[in-house]
């Protein structure tokens, strides 16, 4: 799982590399990150707070009891989201135009008129992913990670063919069909397998049927708090979007780039650790359930610190390395210097909570195993709180001179730089992570008397 996803995100850098030395930290790119913002919110609501939170432990159980029953109930899941996705796409889809209004409220009409366009398109993403994760649960439980790790290097994949063959006819149009194309191989990777494990299509929708409804009951809870992480994420795209040109290319390159290391270790120890945590809750066995809990956690943690060091220490090498990835490929590069600095900056910034934002999975997916999604819910929707408010807070503190400014400036060698209001938003973010570790760790601890995370 580590290595698939290693190689996904070196995917990730070269794919990051080529949309810095074609397009710079321009409009065009600051147009691509925003259209990313109704789909990710379709996908994060209803797929990511939704489908995988609910499915596996629900297929989990019923697996354990009659076979056949579970594929019944995939085959009754798959069939009901894609309905629901369809028409939740299609209603944002006739609705674009005055949400987009409300999330890039800095962008020039022409801007508006480009964002728009590319978020139409993209909705067809969150559909065709919203079935792979149902394929992806799957897998995980009969535990073929080979396949599932397949999943985000043949997405990169896509996304790469189109920087480098439709991007120079198309320009950030080609880009956006590049997603596409890599949802439709996200999705056809998983098929082949999941046939193996005994999956059979069925053409069965069953609205009563009662494990669907636990499945929405399940859902609703954590739905509310992935809209609060999203409605957090179109807010500060929407303060990015009035200040210079390029922070929202620099804030997004930042966040991926320190989404590296989450996904690695993070998300590849929590998704690896997920089924026996959901397999050992549901048969009562609560010291496995722990032990299983507490030697994941610190085998991120013993990673994840000296990583972060690492990053912080290089963040200005990293950056320039990625950008000239770039240059290298196509030769030219439109990323300049002054946006290599603030981005590499950002970054730095990021790693402050880098070690919290690769936890967060593996806790989250430990009240999720003991079907406790309100917890995490409420927990998420006081952390983006906290984030909107350090993030306008941040923001305007920058854009004058204040003790922030001036202390950011001196210690990242920006004296010269005038325009540091974007490093107000990967601060609040890596706060405001931290403070949901915290507080997370706080309740599971207390669940339990005798977890011993550290011990």
């Amino acid at each position: 799982m580590g290595a698939s996803t290693l190689i996904s995100r070196i995917l990730g850098l070269i794919r990051e590399g080529l949309l810095m030395a074609r397009f710079g930290a321009s409009p065009d790119l600051d147009i691509y990150f925003a259209a990313f913002r109704l789909p990710d919110f379709v996908y994060n609501i209803l797929i990511a707070g939704g489908i995988v939170v609910a499915f596996l432990p629900l297929f989990s159980e019923v697996f354990h009891q009659d076979k056949e029953k579970a594929w019944q109930f995939t085959n009754n899941t798959l069939n009901v989201f894609l309905i629901l996705l369809i028409l939740l796409c299609l209603i944002l889809f006739i609705f674009t135009p005055q949400l987009v209004k409300l999330i890039v409220p800095g962008f020039s009409v022409e801007q508006k008129f480009q964002t728009i366009t590319l978020t139409r398109l993209m909705f067809l993403s969150p559909i065709l992913l919203g079935l792979s994760s149902i394929f992806s649960s799957l897998l995980q439980y009969f535990h073929r990670f080979l396949a599932y790790g397949l999943c985000p290097i043949f997405y990169n994949l896509g996304i790469i063919f189109g920087i480098l063959f439709l991007s120079p006819r198309w320009g950030i149009l080609g880009v956006s069909l590049g997603v596409i194309l890599g949802a439709v191989l996200h999705f056809l990777i998983q098929i082949p397998s999941a046939i193996s494990c005994g999956f059979k299509y069925r053409a069965f929708l069953d609205w009563t049927d009662l494990k669907m409804k636990r499945t929405f009951i399940l859902m609703v809870p954590r739905i509310l708090g992935m809209a609060a992480h999203e409605i957090n994420l179109i807010v500060i795209t929407a303060i990015a979007s009035m200040l210079s040109s390029g922070a929202i290319t620099i804030f997004n390159f930042a966040n991926n780039l320190q989404s590296m290391p989450v996904g690695i270790l993070g998300v590849s120890f929590a998704i690896a650790a997920f089924p026996e945590l959901t397999k050992t809750w549901a048969e009562n066995k609560k010291k496995e359930f722990i032990d299983n809990f507490s030697i994941t956690f610190k085998k991120i943690l013993y990673l994840i610190v000296p990583i972060s060091f690492l990053m912080f220490l290089f963040r200005q090498e990293i950056i320039e390395i990625i950008s000239k990835i770039g240059l290298f490929i196509l030769g030219s590069s439109q990323f300049d210097p002054l946006a290599v600095k603030l981005t590499a900056v950002s970054l730095g910034l990021f790693c402050l909570g880098l070690f919290a934002a690769a936890l967060l999975p593996l806790i989250l997916r430990a009240f999720f195993a003991l079907k406790d999604t309100k917890t995490p819910t409420f927990v998420a929707i006081l952390a983006v709180i906290l984030n909107i408010i350090l993030s306008i807070t941040f923001v305007s503190l920058l854009a004058k001179e204040s003790f922030l400014q001036i202390f950011l400036q001196k210690s990242f060698g920006l004296e010269a730089v005038k325009e540091i209001e974007t490093l107000g938003l990967p601060l609040a973010f890596s706060i405001s992570s931290i403070f949901q570790f915290f507080l997370l760790l706080i309740l599971l601890q207390r669940k339990w008397k005798t977890l011993k995370i550290l011990s």
